[in-house]
Protein backbone atom coordinates (compact mmCIF):
# COMPACT_ATOMS: atom_id res chain seq x y z
CA UNK A 1 0.00 0.00 0.00
CA UNK A 2 1.52 3.26 -1.28
CA UNK A 3 1.17 6.66 -2.81
CA UNK A 4 3.20 7.17 -5.38
CA UNK A 5 3.52 10.45 -7.00
CA UNK A 6 6.22 11.22 -10.22
CA UNK A 7 7.19 14.46 -11.08
CA UNK A 8 3.80 16.16 -10.38
CA UNK A 9 2.86 19.49 -12.02
CA UNK A 10 0.14 22.22 -10.84
CA UNK A 11 -0.18 25.12 -12.56
CA UNK A 12 -3.14 28.30 -13.03
CA UNK A 13 -2.19 30.02 -16.45
CA UNK A 14 1.54 30.82 -16.11
CA UNK A 15 1.73 30.54 -12.18
CA UNK A 16 3.05 27.23 -10.71
CA UNK A 17 1.69 26.10 -7.56
CA UNK A 18 3.28 22.72 -7.36
CA UNK A 19 7.05 22.24 -9.43
CA UNK A 20 8.04 18.52 -9.75
CA UNK A 21 6.92 16.69 -7.26
CA UNK A 22 8.00 13.35 -6.51
CA UNK A 23 7.00 11.28 -3.64
CA UNK A 24 6.57 7.93 -2.50
CA UNK A 25 4.32 7.46 0.95
CA UNK A 26 4.66 3.96 2.71
CA UNK A 27 1.87 2.88 5.13
CA UNK A 28 1.87 5.04 8.64
CA UNK A 29 2.53 8.46 9.54
CA UNK A 30 3.47 10.84 6.98
CA UNK A 31 4.13 14.72 7.23
CA UNK A 32 4.33 17.21 4.93
CA UNK A 33 5.01 20.27 6.20
CA UNK A 34 5.33 24.00 4.86
CA UNK A 35 4.67 27.66 5.43
CA UNK A 36 1.13 28.73 4.70
CA UNK A 37 0.71 28.95 0.39
CA UNK A 38 3.64 26.33 0.13
CA UNK A 39 1.22 24.14 -1.64
CA UNK A 40 0.28 21.45 0.77
CA UNK A 41 -3.52 22.24 0.05
CA UNK A 42 -2.98 21.92 -3.60
CA UNK A 43 -1.77 19.02 -3.07
CA UNK A 44 -3.82 17.21 -1.20
CA UNK A 45 -6.60 18.64 -2.95
CA UNK A 46 -4.90 16.45 -5.63
CA UNK A 47 -4.63 13.11 -3.86
CA UNK A 48 -8.18 13.64 -3.24
CA UNK A 49 -9.52 13.87 -6.36
CA UNK A 50 -11.03 17.43 -5.98
CA UNK A 51 -8.47 19.90 -8.41
CA UNK A 52 -6.84 17.75 -11.12
CA UNK A 53 -3.26 17.76 -11.95
CA UNK A 54 -1.77 19.67 -15.25
CA UNK A 55 1.60 16.94 -15.66
CA UNK A 56 2.80 14.33 -14.40
CA UNK A 57 1.52 10.88 -12.32
CA UNK A 58 0.17 9.72 -9.48
CA UNK A 59 -1.12 6.52 -8.52
CA UNK A 60 -2.68 5.01 -5.13
CA UNK A 61 -2.61 1.65 -4.46
CA UNK A 62 -2.10 1.21 -8.12
CA UNK A 63 -4.53 2.91 -9.13
CA UNK A 64 -4.32 6.09 -11.23
CA UNK A 65 -5.38 8.97 -9.86
CA UNK A 66 -8.15 9.81 -13.13
CA UNK A 67 -9.71 7.16 -12.33
CA UNK A 68 -11.92 9.03 -9.55
CA UNK A 69 -14.58 6.69 -8.25
CA UNK A 70 -12.09 3.87 -8.26
CA UNK A 71 -9.35 6.70 -5.31
CA UNK A 72 -13.05 7.78 -3.83
CA UNK A 73 -13.38 4.47 -2.54
CA UNK A 74 -9.91 4.64 -0.84
CA UNK A 75 -9.70 7.42 0.54
CA UNK A 76 -10.92 9.40 3.34
CA UNK A 77 -10.44 13.02 3.36
CA UNK A 78 -10.64 16.05 6.61
CA UNK A 79 -10.30 19.32 4.62
CA UNK A 80 -8.78 22.34 6.62
CA UNK A 81 -12.18 23.70 6.38
CA UNK A 82 -14.90 21.26 7.46
CA UNK A 83 -18.22 22.16 7.95
CA UNK A 84 -22.43 20.10 7.89
CA UNK A 85 -25.41 21.61 8.66
CA UNK A 86 -25.25 23.02 11.92
CA UNK A 87 -28.45 22.19 13.24
CA UNK A 88 -28.07 18.74 12.27
CA UNK A 89 -27.04 16.43 15.78
CA UNK A 90 -24.10 14.53 15.39
CA UNK A 91 -25.79 10.97 14.42
CA UNK A 92 -27.75 12.67 12.35
CA UNK A 93 -24.83 14.47 10.14
CA UNK A 94 -22.98 10.99 10.04
CA UNK A 95 -25.28 8.71 8.89
CA UNK A 96 -26.62 11.64 5.95
CA UNK A 97 -22.87 11.70 5.22
CA UNK A 98 -22.96 8.16 4.73
CA UNK A 99 -26.17 7.69 2.75
CA UNK A 100 -24.18 10.40 0.55
CA UNK A 101 -21.69 7.50 0.30
CA UNK A 102 -23.91 5.01 -0.48
CA UNK A 103 -23.27 2.94 2.54
CA UNK A 104 -25.86 0.34 2.82
CA UNK A 105 -27.74 0.65 6.33
CA UNK A 106 -26.67 -1.90 8.24
CA UNK A 107 -23.46 -1.76 7.69
CA UNK A 108 -23.83 2.68 7.82
CA UNK A 109 -25.50 2.18 11.64
CA UNK A 110 -22.49 -0.38 12.58
CA UNK A 111 -20.38 1.78 11.34
CA UNK A 112 -21.36 4.97 12.79
CA UNK A 113 -21.44 3.52 16.39
CA UNK A 114 -17.98 2.20 15.87
CA UNK A 115 -16.57 5.44 14.38
CA UNK A 116 -18.12 7.31 17.69
CA UNK A 117 -16.65 5.23 19.96
CA UNK A 118 -13.47 5.15 18.39
CA UNK A 119 -13.69 9.44 18.32
CA UNK A 120 -15.03 9.79 21.89
CA UNK A 121 -17.86 11.36 20.74
CA UNK A 122 -20.40 8.84 22.04
CA UNK A 123 -21.54 11.39 24.77
CA UNK A 124 -22.19 14.11 22.35
CA UNK A 125 -24.04 11.95 19.13
CA UNK A 126 -27.36 13.83 20.29
CA UNK A 127 -25.63 17.14 20.23
CA UNK A 128 -26.11 19.44 17.45
CA UNK A 129 -22.92 19.99 15.64
CA UNK A 130 -22.63 24.26 16.11
CA UNK A 131 -22.77 23.81 19.94
CA UNK A 132 -19.72 21.02 19.61
CA UNK A 133 -16.11 22.65 20.51
CA UNK A 134 -13.33 23.42 18.19
CA UNK A 135 -11.53 19.76 19.55
CA UNK A 136 -14.99 17.70 19.28
CA UNK A 137 -15.66 18.88 15.51
CA UNK A 138 -12.10 18.09 14.53
CA UNK A 139 -12.83 14.54 15.47
CA UNK A 140 -16.16 14.79 13.99
CA UNK A 141 -14.14 14.88 10.86
CA UNK A 142 -11.99 11.86 11.12
CA UNK A 143 -14.98 10.03 11.81
CA UNK A 144 -16.83 11.18 8.53
CA UNK A 145 -13.65 10.51 6.61
CA UNK A 146 -13.35 7.33 7.90
CA UNK A 147 -17.03 6.60 7.21
CA UNK A 148 -16.21 4.34 4.14
CA UNK A 149 -13.12 2.49 5.94
CA UNK A 150 -10.33 4.22 3.62
CA UNK A 151 -6.77 2.49 3.69
CA UNK A 152 -5.49 6.28 3.02
CA UNK A 153 -6.63 9.08 5.15
CA UNK A 154 -5.31 12.39 4.26
CA UNK A 155 -5.92 15.38 6.53
CA UNK A 156 -4.83 19.06 6.16
CA UNK A 157 -3.86 21.52 9.39
CA UNK A 158 -5.98 19.47 11.36
CA UNK A 159 -5.05 20.44 14.97
CA UNK A 160 -5.29 24.13 14.18
CA UNK A 161 -7.64 26.03 16.91
CA UNK A 162 -7.43 23.26 19.33
CA UNK A 163 -5.90 23.59 23.15
CA UNK A 164 -2.58 21.52 23.76
CA UNK A 165 -5.42 18.74 25.82
CA UNK A 166 -7.24 18.02 22.31
CA UNK A 167 -4.26 18.58 20.18
CA UNK A 168 -2.36 15.63 22.28
CA UNK A 169 -5.83 13.33 22.03
CA UNK A 170 -5.77 14.26 18.39
CA UNK A 171 -2.03 13.25 18.27
CA UNK A 172 -3.03 9.56 19.62
CA UNK A 173 -5.64 9.33 18.26
CA UNK A 174 -4.07 9.85 14.14
CA UNK A 175 -1.35 7.51 15.63
CA UNK A 176 -3.67 4.62 15.95
CA UNK A 177 -5.53 4.91 12.55
CA UNK A 178 -1.65 5.19 10.95
CA UNK A 179 -1.22 1.24 12.12
CA UNK A 180 -3.04 -0.46 9.49
CA UNK A 181 -3.30 2.28 6.88
CA UNK A 182 -1.51 5.58 5.73
CA UNK A 183 -2.31 8.84 7.44
CA UNK A 184 -0.97 11.84 5.45
CA UNK A 185 -0.78 14.94 7.83
CA UNK A 186 -0.37 18.35 6.32
CA UNK A 187 0.44 21.00 8.38
CA UNK A 188 2.62 24.70 9.08
CA UNK A 189 2.99 23.52 12.67
CA UNK A 190 6.58 21.32 13.11
CA UNK A 191 5.12 20.25 16.62
CA UNK A 192 2.20 18.20 14.52
CA UNK A 193 4.72 16.45 12.67
CA UNK A 194 6.80 15.82 15.57
CA UNK A 195 4.64 14.28 18.02
CA UNK A 196 3.44 12.10 15.17
CA UNK A 197 5.44 11.50 11.96
CA UNK A 198 8.93 9.34 11.32
CA UNK A 199 8.95 10.58 7.54
CA UNK A 200 8.11 13.97 6.88
CA UNK A 201 8.34 16.14 2.99
CA UNK A 202 8.72 19.76 2.95
CA UNK A 203 7.30 22.12 0.68
CA UNK A 204 8.44 26.08 0.22
CA UNK A 205 7.29 27.57 -2.74
CA UNK A 206 5.61 24.35 -4.50
CA UNK A 207 8.85 22.44 -4.08
CA UNK A 208 9.79 19.69 -2.11
CA UNK A 209 13.37 20.76 -0.37
CA UNK A 210 13.51 17.98 1.77
CA UNK A 211 12.35 14.30 2.21
CA UNK A 212 12.94 11.64 4.50
CA UNK A 213 13.45 10.73 8.34
CA UNK A 214 12.33 13.47 11.15
CA UNK A 215 16.30 12.34 12.30
CA UNK A 216 17.64 13.32 9.32
CA UNK A 217 16.19 16.80 9.17
CA UNK A 218 17.05 17.86 12.62
CA UNK A 219 20.68 16.75 11.46
CA UNK A 220 20.49 19.65 9.03
CA UNK A 221 20.80 22.05 12.23
CA UNK A 222 23.82 20.83 13.76
CA UNK A 223 26.24 23.66 14.50
CA UNK A 224 24.04 25.56 12.68
CA UNK A 225 21.93 27.37 16.05
CA UNK A 226 23.45 29.89 18.25
CA UNK A 227 22.57 32.34 21.20
CA UNK A 228 24.42 35.14 22.10
CA UNK A 229 23.44 38.90 24.20
CA UNK A 230 23.66 42.12 22.56
CA UNK A 231 22.28 45.57 23.44
CA UNK A 232 18.93 46.31 22.62
CA UNK A 233 20.26 49.11 20.20
CA UNK A 234 22.07 46.72 18.21
CA UNK A 235 19.26 44.16 17.21
CA UNK A 236 17.74 45.54 14.22
CA UNK A 237 21.10 45.19 12.52
CA UNK A 238 21.81 41.55 14.28
CA UNK A 239 18.32 40.72 12.44
CA UNK A 240 20.03 42.14 9.63
CA UNK A 241 22.68 39.58 9.58
CA UNK A 242 21.19 36.76 10.98
CA UNK A 243 17.56 34.57 11.22
CA UNK A 244 16.82 35.35 14.03
CA UNK A 245 14.32 32.33 15.87
CA UNK A 246 13.62 33.58 19.40
CA UNK A 247 14.73 36.74 21.59
CA UNK A 248 13.98 37.83 25.39
CA UNK A 249 14.90 40.99 27.14
CA UNK A 250 16.99 41.12 29.90
CA UNK A 251 16.50 45.22 30.75
CA UNK A 252 18.90 46.80 28.16
CA UNK A 253 20.44 43.29 27.09
CA UNK A 254 18.95 40.92 24.77
CA UNK A 255 19.86 37.06 24.66
CA UNK A 256 19.36 35.69 20.93
CA UNK A 257 18.69 32.62 19.33
CA UNK A 258 19.57 32.26 16.06
CA UNK A 259 20.95 30.31 12.59
CA UNK A 260 24.71 30.85 11.21
CA UNK A 261 26.44 28.97 8.94
CA UNK A 262 29.62 31.26 9.34
CA UNK A 263 32.08 30.48 11.79
CA UNK A 264 31.09 30.93 15.41
CA UNK A 265 32.41 34.37 17.20
CA UNK A 266 33.73 33.95 20.72
CA UNK A 267 30.46 35.00 22.19
CA UNK A 268 28.81 33.19 20.68
CA UNK A 269 27.33 29.72 22.22
CA UNK A 270 26.59 26.55 20.05
CA UNK A 271 23.18 24.84 20.86
CA UNK A 272 21.38 21.80 20.45
CA UNK A 273 18.96 22.10 17.22
CA UNK A 274 15.49 21.28 17.59
CA UNK A 275 13.25 20.33 14.72
CA UNK A 276 11.84 23.63 14.36
CA UNK A 277 15.71 25.11 14.00
CA UNK A 278 16.67 22.62 11.59
CA UNK A 279 12.95 23.18 9.65
CA UNK A 280 13.92 27.29 9.95
CA UNK A 281 17.80 26.45 8.69
CA UNK A 282 16.51 24.57 5.56
CA UNK A 283 13.80 27.17 4.59
CA UNK A 284 16.37 30.08 5.22
CA UNK A 285 19.09 28.13 2.88
CA UNK A 286 16.17 27.64 0.32
CA UNK A 287 15.14 31.06 -0.09
CA UNK A 288 18.56 32.49 -0.40
CA UNK A 289 18.82 29.75 -2.78
CA UNK A 290 15.95 31.21 -4.85
CA UNK A 291 16.54 35.08 -3.96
Amino acid sequence: MEIKIEHLNKNYGKQSALKDISLHIPVGMYGLLGENGAGKTTLMRILATMLELSTGTVKINGIDIKNKKEIRKIIGYLPQEFSVYPNMSVYSALDYLGILAELPNNIRRQRIDELLKQVNLEQEKNKKFKNLSGGMKRRFGIAQALLNNPKILIIDEPTAGLDPEERLRFYNLLSELAMDRIVLLSTHIVGDIEATCSKVAVLCSGEVVFEGQIEKLLQLGNEKVYTTTIMQNELNNFKKKYRVISIHQNGTDVSCRFLSSASPQKDWVSCQPTIEDSYMYLLSCFKQGVE
